[in-house]
């Protein structure tokens, strides 16, 4: 069965209470594979917060756009992140939260789609949440996928599963004229200051 994740705007919003005890070890994030027309290789990177809370994902092309000077299967853009997440002995853990940042441009009548989910390889994926931007929008945006406390899938204590993203965007020209105009939506970054943070549950075993 897939697990509920609600959608809502990033701003203003508090966190919620889902971090446990944290690994006093740094946790270490390899990148597996990287598949997708959004995250070609080498274009796609991982960090580790200091505080080990969270981790980041910074694209570098990832945009899908429609219009003057987009190919015809640039309207839409996926990546799949397959990550090996070691974690110290003794500790588990879930995604609380997953924060989402990128810039669009659309003309008046075009829409914009960010979708994403995630889970543990060999475990039922979390549902799609979509969010949805209308033009004229010319502006970055941030969207939240925030999970309850109570239904965040943990990692299964001692077992070596990765964990896998799938995130995806669309542009749709709708009534905006594609002939004259260009609309775009980006989850990547030039100056590495946008990027997609993933928010810890740790767990002791």
């Amino acid at each position: 069965m897939a697990i509920p994740l609600s959608g809502a705007p990033a701003a203003g919003a508090p966190a919620p209470d889902w971090n446990g005890p944290v690994p006093p070890d740094k946790i270490v994030i390899d990148v597996v594979t990287v598949n997708g027309s959004g995250c070609p290789q080498g274009t796609a990177a991982v960090a580790v917060s200091q505080d080990n809370t969270a981790f980041t994902v910074t694209y570098s092309e990832y945009t899908a756009q429609v219009g003057v000077g987009a190919e015809p299967t640039d309207f839409r853009k996926n990546c799949q992140l397959n990550l090996k997440v070691h974690v110290p002995q003794g500790f588990t853990y879930g995604i609380a939260q997953a924060d989402y940042r990128g810039f669009a441009h659309l003309q008046a009548g075009a829409t914009a789609l960010e979708r994403a989910r995630y889970y543990f390889q060999g475990m039922s994926p979390t549902e799609f949440v979509d969010h949805t931007y209308k033009g004229p929008l010319n502006d970055d945006w941030q969207a939240t996928d925030k999970t309850e406390v109570g239904a965040i899938v943990y990692k299964p204590c001692g077992e070596f599963r990765n964990f896998n993203i799938n995130t995806q965007l669309r542009v749709d020209a709708g009534t905006s004229d594609p002939k004259k105009t260009t609309s775009f939506i980006t989850m990547d970054s030039v100056d590495g200051n946008i990027s997609t943070t993933y928010h810890f549950a740790w767990k002791k075993c």
